[in-house]
């Protein structure tokens, strides 16, 4: 097996910008582009090889395939043929909705799907962007369907204006929303649950509303009230920063300008790296060579046991693995 490329996916949204676009260095003329999921195994969003021997599968085609040899025996064995993660860069030129995501339990129970925890690298902010993760004071259920109601949800929120390489960790239940101006990395468990709690009243081109899911929501949220919301971490350069880690995934951030070598050998899990910016050449155990640059992702099968980064200058990547 080889490091993996894949064509990206690009979602054009109402709330979408015109970052993506350049960021990754596409020759496209789309617009509004919001997403682009860089690794996608759900369904009918499938990520496609485009480099190597098994160009043209897709990210299922290649679990089925390659089973335990791509994403690590307790991966398989917990995950079967769905791959765990998905990961995307996400434009936002609106605010998005205020949402919040479901709990495996509670997925499992209404949509048979995984739940949804995720995190977000903050990749770039324009002046004063802003988003919103967690209370900000202690509200009970029915306080909670009331504020939705009269538009004063957003009232209880905890809001945080952003710069480049700020962190956050959303567990399920925690209610959030992404705000205008914000560019960021987004890697989270497969699945696409969302459930819409406020949209600032928003009509459609038609003059339509979008559905909310305050019921389905009221019961996905966890009401505890936290201090700080934001993942603190100490930015440390030629060696990985560990982000997050917990049971979906462990997130680490390397900023590099040296060669750094990667051991690999007692993990069992695929790692996905994910460049936010500048140049490098990754070279596995077995000789195979990727150059990755911004805007770009690349997997490497659970039979990596090495990887050696040689950055092109200076190099930003975010490291995943379950």
């Amino acid at each position: 097996m080889y490091p993996l490329k894949f064509e990206p996916i690009l979602k054009q949204t109402l709330w979408g910008g015109d970052k993506i676009i350049p960021f990754k260095g596409l020759d496209s003329n789309l617009k509004g582009v919001g997403e682009s999921w860089e690794i996608s195994g759900v369904p009918n969003n499938e990520s496609v090889v485009m480099n190597g021997r098994d160009k043209g599968l897709t990210l299922s085609d290649m679990v089925r395939r390659y089973r335990e040899e791509l994403v690590g025996e307790m991966n398989y064995a917990r995950f079967g043929n769905t791959f765990p993660l998905l990961i995307k860069f996400i434009d936002a030129k609106q605010d998005l909705s205020i949402q919040v995501h479901p709990s495996d339990e509670l997925a499992k129970k209404r949509h048979n799907s995984m739940g949804k925890t995720e995190m977000w690298y903050v990749i770039a902010a324009d002046e004063g962007a802003k988003l919103r993760s967690g209370f900000s004071e202690q509200i009970t259920p029915k306080e909670y369907k009331e504020r939705v109601l009269n538009n004063t949800i957003t009232d209880v929120l905890q809001e945080y204006e952003i710069h480049a390489g700020d962190v956050f960790f959303l567990p399920a239940g925690r209610i959030h929303s992404i705000g205008a101006g914000a560019f960021i990395a987004e890697i989270q468990q497969t699945s696409d649950i969302t459930y819409r709690i406020y949209d600032f009243n928003r009509k459609d081109a038609n003059g339509k509303t979008r559905e909310l899911h305050t019921d389905l929501a009221q019961e996905a949220i966890d009401y505890e009230v936290l201090d700080d919301y934001r993942t603190k971490y100490e930015p440390v350069m030629n060696e990985p920063v560990e982000l997050v880690a917990c049971p979906y995934f462990t997130t680490s951030l390397y900023d590099m300008t040296e060669e750094i070598s990667c051991d690999y050998s007692e993990l069992d899990s695929f790692v996905i790296f994910i460049c936010m910016e500048g140049a490098c050449e990754m070279t596995d155990n077995e000789g195979n060579s990727v150059k990755m640059k911004a805007g770009e992702s690349v997997l490497f099968p659970a039979t990596t046991q090495s990887v050696t980064i040689n950055p092109d200058g200076k190099v930003k990547l975010l490291e995943t693995y379950v």
